[in-house]
């Protein structure tokens, strides 16, 4: 039985090593809401991806903390479950709130796992002991600042560079980029900067042998992306639109994308995770890892999940330090030569740096004391 006692919440800002900047603008620090669960004298851990402003999702990072606090924590504070699904149908009276509902859910698995003495890719039903990482690169000064900032990265191995890009920046990068690295895989990601009369300006990318273009469109408009992805060579990669299973078969019915960027996060948990991963592997869609610059827990879950055989394209979980320059975790998340080392250990198999989380922390309280 997985028992839950008692939950810590911190909430704490880490600054980034560089500036990174998307077609939402320009960020230079990451707010991190964590969650530690305890049990059976043991914890599972867990991050939030949710933000102070819903720019890439509805929710914040406000709402997810009082959903956690007034609704989610007690529901389950001072009760065993079979397992961490059972956890997840625990919430499931409200709606929404995926990201929040992740927190929670993510934590149980890791205590789960921990409790079972098994590393948490097992229990998700994984089968590689590294996986392949990409990086994704911000919006640079110029293109050849882009070509520059490619060259750095695909020397230290990485196995997909993607670029951020915003109308207006796009063609011209990309363009330089692809002369100087023709064989490099390459892909694009817009973050729902374009609408449909944008159509001729995504078409121009279609020379360019991108792997996919991701996320063009709105964030919740499967409609128009299927109108686009018949416009254009390039597979088109849904992100933002795939919020659970439901989605992702409504999407690839109407073959509204043929790559999807799965984030647990955003879809409520591991449990829709794999529920996401399995309709695409009917489908025979790939699916890969997208990351929110989660510190290293978060990062870690990602690696784990990133384990079942239907991620067969590099996913985002590059090397924690190239981000920041303290972790939230003891141990060192690192790639080498474009694959990174799924941690060992029970859980998630890595272990909160409380020290330095309580040092910055912004935020701390503990619930079911």
């Amino acid at each position: 039985m997985l028992i839950i006692e008692r939950a810590e919440i911190y909430l704490l800002r880490l600054p980034l090593k560089f500036r990174f900047e998307t077609s939402f603008g320009v960020q230079t620090e990451k707010q991190v809401p964590l969650l530690v669960l305890h049990g059976g004298g043991l914890t599972g851990l867990s991050e939030g991806v949710s933000e102070p402003l819903p720019m890439y999702r509805e929710e914040t990072t406000v709402g997810a903390l009082n959903f956690l606090t007034q609704g989610a924590l007690p529901a389950v504070l001072g009760r065993s479950f079979a397992n961490p699904e059972a956890v997840g149908a625990a919430l499931s009276a409200w709606r929404g709130n995926r990201m929040a509902k992740a927190m929670l859910e993510m934590a149980a698995w890791d205590l789960w796992a921990r409790q079972l003495e098994t590393p948490l890719w097992q229990l998700l039903g994984g089968n590689k002991t590294a996986v392949e990482v990409g990086v994704s690169l911000g919006i640079q000064a110029d293109a050849a600042a882009t070509v520059d900032s490619v060259a750095k990265h695909n020397a230290q191995g990485y196995r997909r560079i993607k670029l951020k890009i915003k109308p207006g920046w796009d063609v011209e990068p990309v363009r330089a980029v692809r002369e100087a690295f023709p064989d490099l895989h390459l892909t694009v990601d817009a973050n729902s900067a374009y609408t449909l009369a944008d159509s001729a300006q995504l078409q121009a990318l279609d020379e360019f042998k991108l792997d996919y273009i991701e996320q063009p469109l709105a964030w919740d408009d499967l409609h128009d992306h299927a109108t686009l992805q018949s416009r254009l060579k390039t597979p088109i990669c849904l992100d933002e639109s795939i919020a659970s299973a439901a989605d992702t078969r409504k999407a690839l019915t109407t073959d509204a994308g043929r790559v999807i960027n799965l984030k647990v996060g955003r879809v409520g948990g591991h449990s829709e995770a794999r529920r996401v991963h399995d309709v695409a592997q009917s489908f025979g869609v790939p699916v890969w890892c997208g990351g929110m610059l989660e510190s290293g827990i978060g990062r870690a879950h990602n690696i784990h999940l990133s384990t079942l055989p239907n991620f067969t394209k590099p996913g985002d979980t590059a090397s924690a330090s190239r981000y920041y320059a303290a972790d939230t975790i003891n141990e060192p998340l690192e790639a080498e030569n474009g694959l990174m080392p799924v941690p060992a250990g029970a859980g998630i198999g890595v272990t909160l740096n409380r020290d330095f989380v309580e040092e910055r922390a912004d935020y701390h309280e503990e619930f079911g004391l």
